[in-house]
Formats: C-alpha cells, sequence, structure tokens
C-alpha cells in the first residue's frame, strides 16, 4: 500500500499525446492523483512510436514502445476509445461528469465537434477543470497552427541565445538538446491545474485553462526577454560561456571537461585564491563582474592556463572544498554512477509485465507528509481499458464486449 498522496481522490482525464500533455498527467499522478489516459484505438500515443531507442523485451529484442514514451506516462491507467463515433463521445462524457480534471491538446476546437470542448463538458459538470494545452493558444492569429516543442525553440528565440556566437567554429543557430518547451508546458499547465483546484474548493466551479508551448516558452526566456523588453538589449549567442557573468562555463582540464560557475565578485575572489592567483582579485581587470565580462577572453585564458595538471576529479574537490560553484560534464552513465544520484534515490525502478524493469527519473519534489509515490509504470496502450470503465461506467462485460465489436473500445 502506498501513502496517501497530496491529491488522493483527484480524478484526472488525460486526452494528451506526446510530451507537454503528458508531462503534466504524469506530475499530477505523481502526486497522487488516479489519471485515465484516452488512447486512439491501435496507433496509442504518437509517443509511443517516436524511436530508436526501443524498450527492449526480456530476450534484449527491440519491442514497438520507444523508451521517449516511458519518461512521461508513469502512474497512468491507459484506455483506448473512439470519440468520433457518438458512442465513444458518449462515455468519455460519462466520464467527465465524474472526473475532477481534464487534459486535451488537439488542435483548438477540434473537441468541440464531438461535443467534448469546455462548454459542453461543463454543462454536464461544472466543477470540471478543462486543462487546454496547445502550441499557440485558444485564440491570436497562429492558434489553428500546430506546435511542436523545435518549432517553438525558434519562434520563441531559444535559439537565439543557444549555439557559438558568430565568427567561431561551429556558429549558428542551436536547439536545447531536451523538449524545453514542452517542459515549460507541462509544468505551467501542472501549476495551473493545482491553481485551479484550490479555486474551486473555494468557488465551488471549475474553470477552462489555456496553456501555450509559445508562451510557456516565452515567460522561461527571463532574462533573455527583459534584456530585450526593457534595454533594448540583444543577448545573442555565447557558447558556453554565460552572457552576463564570467568566469561562468566550461573548461578543460587535464582528463576531460568541468563547469565553473562564479556569478559574484565573493566566489571570484574564492577561485581566485584557490588557482594560486588571489591578484586577480584586485586586478581592475576582474575585480568586478562587469569588468570581467568585458575582459572575458583574457580572463578565460587564464583561468584555463590555471587549471592545468590536474584532473577533473581533483579540480571538483579542491574547488568545492574552496566554495566554489563547479562540477564535471556528466553524460548518463556518469549520472548513473553519481554517489549523489543513488543516495537521492533518483532512478525509481518500476515492473513492467512484459517490458520488464522500466526506469524513470524520480520526481524533485520532496514532501514530509504527503509523498510523491510510483505506482504503475507507463501503460501499453489500451491496457486498463475493461478495468477502467467498469470501475468509471459500471458497465459489465457483455456491455463491453458490444462495444469493442463495434470498435468503439
Amino acid at each position: 500500500m502506498f501513502a496517501p498522496g497530496a491529491l488522493t481522490g483527484v480524478r484526472i482525464l488525460d486526452m494528451t499525446r506526446v510530451i507537454a500533455g503528458p508531462y503534466a498527467g504524469q506530475i499530477l499522478g505523481d502526486l497522487g492523483a488516479e489519471v485515465i489516459k484516452i488512447e486512439r484505438q491501435g496507433e496509442g500515443d504518437d509517443c509511443r512510436r517516436v524511436g530508436p531507442p526501443w524498450m527492449k523485451d526480456s530476450l534484449g529484442q527491440d519491442t514497438p514502445e520507444s523508451t521517449y514514451f516511458q519518461s512521461v506516462n508513469r502512474n497512468k491507467r491507459s484506455i483506448t476509445l473512439d470519440y468520433a463515433q457518438p458512442e465513444g463521445a458518449e462515455l468519455l462524457r460519462a466520464m467527465a461528469a465524474k472526473a475532477d480534471v481534464l487534459i486535451e491538446n488537439y488542435r483548438p476546437r477540434t473537441l468541440d465537434k464531438y461535443g467534448l470542448g469546455y462548454a459542453a463538458l461543463s454543462k454536464i459538470n461544472p466543477k470540471l477543470i478543462y486543462c487546454s494545452v496547445s502550441g499557440f493558444g485558444q485564440t491570436g492569429p497562429y492558434s489553428e497552427r500546430s506546435g511542436y516543442d523545435y518549432l517553438v525553440q525558434a519562434m520563441a528565440g531559444v535559439m537565439s541565445v543557444t549555439g557559438y556566437p558568430e565568427g567561431e567554429p561551429g556558429s549558428g543557430p542551436m536547439r536545447v538538446g531536451v523538449p524545453i518547451s514542452d517542459i515549460c508546458a507541462g509544468l505551467y499547465s501542472a501549476i495551473g491545474i493545482l491553481a485551479a483546484l484550490n479555486r474551486r474548493h473555494i468557488s465551488g466551479v471549475g474553470q477552462h485553462i489555456d496553456v501555450s508551448l509559445f508562451e510557456s516558452q516565452l515567460a522561461a526566456m527571463l532574462n533573455t526577454f527583459s534584456a530585450w523588453f526593457n534595454s533594448g538589449t540583444q543577448l545573442g549567442r555565447t557558447g558556453n560561456d554565460h552572457p552576463s557573468a564570467a568566469p561562468y562555463g566550461v573548461y578543460q582540464v587535464d582528463d576531460g571537461y568541468i563547469l565553473i560557475a562564479t556569478f559574484n565578485d565573493r566566489e571570484f575572489g574564492r577561485l581566485a585564491r584557490v588557482l594560486g592567483h588571489p591578484e586577480w582579485a584586485e586586478d581592475p581587470r576582474f575585480a568586478k563582474n562587469g569588468a570581467r565580462v568585458a575582459n572575458r577572453p583574457l580572463l578565460k585564458q587564464l583561468v584555463g592556463e590555471a587549471l592545468r595538471g590536474k584532473t577533473m576529479a581533483e579540480w571538483v574537490e579542491t574547488l568545492n572544498r574552496g566554495m566554489v560553484s563547479c562540477g564535471p560534464l556528466n553524460n548518463m552513465a556518469n549520472v548513473e554512477q553519481d554517489p549523489h544520484v543513488r543516495a537521492r534515490g533518483v532512478v525509481v525502478e518500476l515492473e513492467h509485465p512484459i517490458l520488464g524493469k522500466v526506469k524513470t527519473a524520480a520526481s524533485p519534489m520532496r514532501f514530509s507528509e504527503s509523498p510523491v509515490t510510483y505506482r504503475t509504470p507507463p501503460p501499453l496502450t489500451g491496457e486498463h481499458t475493461d478495468e477502467v470503465l467498469g470501475e468509471w461506467l459500471g458497465l459489465d462485460a457483455a456491455k463491453l464486449e458490444r462495444l469493442r465489436a463495434a470498435k468503439v473500445i
């Protein structure tokens, strides 16, 4: 048995696919909510087929399930349902009448055609919280466009500040290596739903939440956004250097690379002492952060020279002991072996009936009274159709068989 989570008792219909919406659903599932994933018959979530790499079976052979799908779909049960058929849409309406939250990420107004939009469902269930996740929002000139993460990274300006500057080897715009726009939209969707649940606790009624990848990414641009809109400054691409702090970036040592981050004058003074050059802290070219940024190339050269003669492990130990922020540049194999990762239980193993052990990244939220739980692995397509429809709507075996014969489920 699992301890009750913060959202135990909350029922969620997850009509999303790919990353942003499913990520929001997983966050809420981790917090204890009951999450029912609604998938298309035969195909299921598009993300199931985004590979390689693929999940392996017990014999080490590739399965049709992508590793990508496993990252955002734990703590859910899956049903397949054809809502384009009137009887399928009616089943969804019956479930929505019993749900607390519905999350969808279809093109705006797509579900309205089937009587499954917010206007229709809120009449059936005035307490329903209905979260729409889309590329560009429910209104505006781009609202009908599809919006994938890579496209939004380009349009929201992420790629204008990611990559090496012109004139350097490998220069040009670069995407962030993880789906950052999807991640931001998933987080904002989960936050919005939690806020709406609290508002419903006060008012007794639900509401519609409109979250877009585009605006979620713009909200996360932080200093890049503020620099332009408040001072007319384009930060541009600075590669592995921080645009507003120095030394703050990647440095080569004898057996690899480390990241040194000095965000204020105090830390720089400590770095200078550890590197055996305390005089740098008094040098007018380096004493203040603005001067260090202006003299970045020279400072980077001097720091690089001072780092020669020791390994990554030696410098990480030495610099952290000297209270300088520093760490190795890890790949996932390094992360798996990291003692802090192991001590904190960051890798969670879930036992899947077909795929074996599925490993997922633990939730970063640690609660003292209502801990996050990892109850079920990411489901197979439609794995729980009969179970869920029996529990939610009381459908018996004969009714389920008739719906299956009609290809409604």
